[in-house]
């Protein structure tokens, strides 16, 4: 119970945190501000994870670099994307990875697809049509956060598979790292002090517990509850982006866009059994006999 506490807790962090980002790049550039945040979540976890780098090896750094580099890609392209769209569609977009994630590792690893990742491929589509042009967003932005959503998906595919290997704390630090010089370098020519609260707000939030605190509890819950628990919860986070989204950011979508999210949120629901077995299955073909 207290596994499962934690994450959904975790789901909601991530649900507000879109709004916050929402507001803090809308004055502030988006690669510095994705820069920082990793900065901060590096020098949030480096003193309990810096003495246990060495214990990550050759393959660890290999394996903590390819998942930082995902990791990078993939917020940057949810966080372009979140600037041109509405904070609630870009929740719900972000939750198409639950759908992606079989399809890849199919792509990658030939597990078998089942039927309903098909179909949930084919509905929450629809509910993507149906969230393209609508008032407050844009097909641009909807198509870059779907691309983040494509990254994370591959990104959790190879978490699963790699991640059991090699300590859980030097792992994530290695991985903010790579993430941090990644962005950082890309960050360079239009890097500067950030002023405001609601910059300094936001980088604190998403640095320190959307990703440093985040992925920490990730690795314990799920050492204490199954992956397809862990995955139904997951689905939660697009619920509280379009909660917080009206609550906060003044999100109204109409009914056709709303009509979208609940389709993709069917989609998601149809595809994230398939998902979590698809999961399980990387995983075992991942652990030596």
């Amino acid at each position: 119970m207290v596994a499962l506490l934690a994450l959904v807790l975790v789901t909601a962090v991530w649900g507000v945190t879109f709004v916050q980002v929402k507001d803090a790049v809308a004055g502030y550039p988006v690669f510095p501000f994705l820069a920082l945040r990793f900065a901060i979540a590096s020098v949030a976890l480096a003193p309990p994870a810096a003495a246990r780098l060495r214990k990550l090896g050759r393959d660890g750094v290999v394996a903590a670099a390819i998942a930082g580099g995902l990791l990078a890609a993939g917020y940057a392209l949810q966080t372009l994307g979140l600037q041109r769209t509405s904070v609630s569609g870009a929740g719900f977009v972000t939750g198409m990875y639950v759908v992606l994630t079989p399809l890849l590792a199919f792509a990658f690893f030939r597990v078998r697809v089942a039927g309903a990742a098909w179909g949930g491929v084919v509905v929450a589509s629809a509910g993507l049509a149906m969230l393209a042009g609508i008032h407050g967003g844009s097909p641009t932005g909807d198509l870059l956060v779907l691309g983040g959503a494509a990254v994370y998906a591959l990104q959790i595919v190879l978490m699963e598979r790699y991640a059991p290997r090699y300590d859980a704390l030097a792992f994530t630090l290695a991985e903010m790292l790579v993430a941090f010089v990644v962005l950082g370098l890309a960050a360079l020519p239009r890097l500067t002090v950030p002023h405001g609260w609601t910059v300094w707000g936001a980088l604190l939030v998403t640095g320190v517990f959307a990703s440093a605190l985040a992925f920490l509890v990730q690795t314990w819950a799920q050492r204490r509850t199954s992956a397809t628990r862990t995955a139904l919860l997951f689905a939660l986070e697009p619920v509280w982006a379009a909660i917080f989204g009206f609550a906060l950011a003044g999100d109204r979508l109409g009914a056709l866009g709303w009509g979208g999210c609940a389709v993709i949120m069917g989609g998601i629901a149809l595809a994230e059994p398939a998902a979590a077995d698809a999961l399980v299955r990387v995983l075992r073909r991942a652990r030596p006999a």
